[in-house]
């Protein structure tokens, strides 16, 4: 499973601050405590805090300063994104994202190709979110063909199928499994294929057991990637739980030990 941290998105408080003032300290810090817990790459996120794509430079080059971890650049916006990717200066990362429009595919694959970067393709397109199966599949081959076609190879490609809050949309938690295996089919290998997993719990009570429970369902079909908390431990505990049941790993009565030091994760004490 690639994880993907979540925390450095100025949608929390202390990273707009942070952004607002120049002041490096809660970047560097979840930078190192999200790259602790085991995290493949670290989503940058400056969201709605921001319009100067300087900001997103300033957020990447601090975030990677501190942790060889790579890094997602987290933008609608693609000169945000190009400035976020010519701070990396050449060191691997992901684009996060772009939907089914011709024209957004159009600047950023080249983007992702010029760049070494791997990029996410969110299953939408004009006409807003898909509320079925069958349209997250069209748009999903959509930035697949224009993908390959453009030069970015499946395993550089991530698919996101559109996860909604089951508290309001609890129709469509099967359509997202049901799309994340029919996904697998476009290619073999396969793209990868992730979820902002936080969006299926939004605004419930019980969010942690959703989020994982919805997890471990989705790793059944073929998610093998997820934009998540990595500082929860169940979480964590779910997912190598969930890759011995899915026999990716084999099985010892230290497997969750081996899973962490297999990530050279560390397990917070407190």
């Amino acid at each position: 499973m690639i994880l993907i941290g979540e925390r450095i998105n100025a949608g929390f408080k202390d990273i707009g601050a942070a952004i607002r003032e120049k002041n490096p300290t809660a970047v560097e810090e979840w930078a190192k405590l999200q790259a602790e817990r085991g995290a493949d790459y670290l989503d940058v996120n400056i969201g709605a805090a921001s319009r100067d794509p300087e900001d997103m430079a300033w957020l990447v080059r601090t975030a990677a300063a501190v942790v060889p971890t790579k890094i997602s650049v987290d933008s609608t916006k693609i000169e945000a994104v190009q400035a976020g990717l010519e701070a990396l200066d050449g060191r691997g990362c992901l684009i996060n994202s772009t939907t089914a429009d011709p024209g957004k595919l159009e600047k950023l694959i080249p983007l992702a190709v010029k760049h070494d970067a791997s990029l996410l393709g969110l299953a939408m397109d004009e006409r807003g979110s898909p509320q079925n199966v069958e349209r997250r599949v069209e748009n999903a081959a959509m930035v697949f063909m224009a993908a390959i076609e453009g030069g970015l190879p499946p395993e550089r490609l991530f698919l996101d199928p559109i996860l909604m809050p089951i508290k309001f949309m609890q129709e469509q938690t099967l359509n997202v499994l049901d799309a994340i295996e029919q996904f697998t089919h476009l290619s073999d290998p396969a793209p990868h294929i992730s979820v902002g997993l936080s969006n299926v719990a939004s605004k419930a009570t019980e969010r942690g057991r959703i989020n994982r429970t919805f997890l471990v369902m989705a790793m059944a079909r073929g998610l093998d990637a997820v934009i998540c908390d990595v500082m929860d431990d169940e979480l964590i505990a779910a997912i190598a739980t969930a890759e011995l049941m899915l026999n990716q790993e084999i099985y010892s009565d230290s497997y969750e030990r081996a899973f962490q030091a297999r990530r050279g994760l560390r397990r917070r004490t407190t």
